[in-house]
């Protein structure tokens, strides 16, 4: 049972969606199938399969030991078909023992922000509070969002907001932050928010985004390294997942969306030998079905109702066969 002090404060997006595409039903998924919840935030999704699907076991993974105690006393209600790691979905699958018996039959990656650390964690990934400007998942990893701020040269500033955050005004805020830090540094998210909502344009100052939007999701995604965790997890969570099991994956970005849309592309050829090549090296057939050829979007009512969704879309396949080493170098999802 959820305590008074747990407020839950994030509706998990496409949920019903991720319960349609990554049903645990079928011979493939026996008695006690296993979800692992890759991105367990406030455990929205993982309520969700549990109260859904009887059978159903789900590990749940988070990097934030905050949002996890919380998760925890919100999912004890479902005792020990709901389980715990503490860490980073990319390392805890690189690491995954393969020998253990325990392959997950599911697998599902939500790569948005809970809203948690927007409204409770304190930690400055909102612009509309007066906060430390830290922005990490995980308070040991890393520098924080202040020292980037503060340290970067304008030109790897400049570069940061417009590929991560695809800002347009990315150098006047770059070049306001370098003249302002160079009479104090800036330390938080309302003075960082304030120095961008003064350098760009008077108009820009009232679209239907606040002008810094695009600036702290830049930092949140360098902070925390999102781009570069997502690559590096692909492979080894579709390695890690059973043959016949389903891999689903909601993304909220351009460059993420781009990632997996041509990962998944290249598992589900037939053939993945480059042109080049005499002969088919590969086996010629595809390593993974293709369950959403258009990726999945939110309802207009559910955009509505959590607005928070209205950019994220859910991309699922499911695993034909194992992969080799050499046929998953080949094929190694990259930013590119």
């Amino acid at each position: 049972m959820v305590s008074p002090e747990d407020n839950i404060v994030h509706t998990p997006v496409l949920l019903q969606e991720c319960l349609h595409y990554l049903s645990p039903e079928g011979e493939a998924y026996g008695e006690a199938p296993l979800l692992i919840d890759s991105t367990t935030g406030e455990g929205g999704h993982s309520d969700g399969f549990l109260k859904t699907y009887p059978q159903l076991h789900v590990l749940g993974l988070d990097a934030d030991p905050n949002i996890q105690a919380k998760a925890r006393r919100r999912l004890a209600c479902h005792g020990d078909r709901m389980s715990f790691h503490l860490g980073w979905f990319n390392e805890f699958y690189r690491d995954f023992d393969l020998s253990s018996g325990h392959r997950p039959h599911l697998i599902l990656f939500d790569l948005g922000i809970s809203v948690f650390h927007y409204e409770e964690s304190g930690r400055g990934f909102s612009f509309r509070k007066d906060e430390p400007l830290d922005m990490r998942l995980n308070q040991n990893a890393g520098p924080s969002a202040a020292e980037v701020v503060n340290t970067w040269s304008e030109k790897q500033l400049a570069d940061l907001f417009y590929l991560y955050g695809e800002e347009r005004y990315s150098r006047r805020i770059a070049a306001a932050i370098a003249e302002a830090r160079m009479a104090s540094a800036i330390q938080s998210s309302s003075d960082l928010a304030d120095l961008i909502y003064g350098a760009v344009p008077v108009a820009y100052r009232h679209g239907h985004l606040h002008p810094a939007t695009r600036t702290f999701q830049a930092l949140r995604i360098q902070v925390n390294h999102e781009l570069d965790r997502l690559p590096q997890v692909l492979p080894h969570a579709f390695n890690v997942l059973q043959v016949g099991g389903k891999l689903g994956i909601i993304t909220f970005h351009s460059l993420e969306d781009r990632i997996v849309k041509n990962y998944f592309r290249d598992l589900g050829k037939a053939c993945v030998c480059p042109p080049q090549e005499p002969i088919c090296r590969c086996g010629g057939l595809p390593h993974a079905q293709v369950l959403t050829r258009k990726p999945v979007l939110p309802s207009r009512e559910e955009v509505e109702c959590n607005s928070p969704s209205r950019s994220a879309k859910l991309r699922v396949i499911r695993k034909l066969r194992e992969i080799d080493a050499e046929i998953s170098r080949m094929i190694s999802p990259s930013q590119g």
